[in-house]
């Protein structure tokens, strides 16, 4: 075991050893996408919602990735379970369109795309450390729904916000309050959970996803439409998510202070509950995967007795 595990096409060791090879388009274009989440006792939070959204980025950016979920899913264990024991482990791997000659134009068809994947160990931040943001025009292009490696302004976004002592910066285009440079970003205002619509402009954010579902589970209202930096500024409170965070709490934007009018909802909506949401999801679709193999080994018995390999292959194809 490793403290940091890297991982590159099922080649495994210590993530300070690893090498990459130099034709990696990923490496010259960012010809590639990636996923990262959180993982408590080595179980990653909605691995399923990531892996929907890595097979939709890879489908929009023309990547022709053949490894189904189930190997994808099987692969990422591995480096997991390869870690040294940790309360909660940050799980990151990406896919590029191959190792090729430098050239623009996409590489010939035998050419594989590349798996790359690490762990590490990782500390939740405390819900009662709220966020400081920053504000700044959103100047990326306009496919940010694709989790892309091309990510050069977060970096210059987040590099500003480091250098003004803050955590974060919220991008608006125009008035329009789009994203943070590596979070999404939503409101309470009188009682509703307002979030910008899943368009070109935002990354549909897993940690969102379940924040809506958990806002409906408490009887909060949600609505998916934009906002403008005034009412974010006049929010009653302002919440932060992402795969590494989860579920922040922001107190001030550009140093002025905001929010912290509505602190029983956003208790309600503490990224604790949100682990837990999860994992009572995954609790529960395993029971029925479990229910639905015997079902159906019940009612194929009498061919098992003749055709053994079928009781393995149906496994297979129920976990697909």
């Amino acid at each position: 075991m490793w403290k940091n595990v890297g991982y590159y096409n099922e080649e495994i060791g210590a993530l300070e050893e690893m090498k990459v090879p130099m034709g990696d388009r990923a490496l010259y274009f960012g010809d590639g996408i990636y996923e990262a989440t959180c993982a408590a006792n080595r179980i990653p939070f909605a691995i399923e919602d990531h892996l929907d959204r890595m097979y939709n980025s890879l489908r929009l950016m023309e990547i022709p990735f053949q490894m189904d979920r189930s190997q994808v899913r099987a692969e990422l264990q591995k480096v997991l379970d390869a870690a040294e024991d940790a309360p909660i482990h940050f799980l990151y791997w990406q896919i590029s369109r191959g190792v090729a000659p430098r050239n623009h134009v996409f590489p010939e068809a035998e050419v594989k795309p590349t798996l790359m994947a690490y762990v590490r160990p990782h500390t939740m931040k405390p819900l009662e450390k709220p966020y400081k943001l920053i504000s700044m025009e959103d100047i990326r292009f306009r496919l940010c729904n694709i989790k892309t490696l091309n990510l050069i302004p977060s970096v210059l976004a987040n590099q500003r916000a480091a250098e003004a002592g803050c955590d974060e910066a919220v991008l608006h285009r125009g008035s329009r309050v789009t994203e943070c440079a590596h979070s999404n970003i939503s409101i309470l205002k009188d009682g509703v959970l307002r979030t910008a619509p899943t368009d070109e402009l935002i990354l549909p954010g897993i940690t969102r996803k379940h924040l809506l579902a958990l806002a409906k589970e408490h009887d909060i209202p949600t609505l998916e439409e934009p906002f403008s930096m005034v009412e974010l500024m006049n929010a009653d409170e302002i919440i932060v998510t992402s795969s590494s965070a989860l579920c922040m709490r922001v107190e001030s934007i550009d140093h002025i202070p905001v929010g912290g009018k509505d602190p029983q909802r956003i208790q309600m909506l503490h990224h604790e509950h949100i682990f837990d949401r999860d994992r009572h999801g995954q609790a529960a679709r395993r029971r029925n995967h479990v229910a639905r193999v015997a079902e159906v080994r019940r009612h194929l018995y009498p061919v098992r007795r003749h055709v053994p390999q079928l009781d393995r292959s149906l496994i297979l194809i129920l976990e697909g």
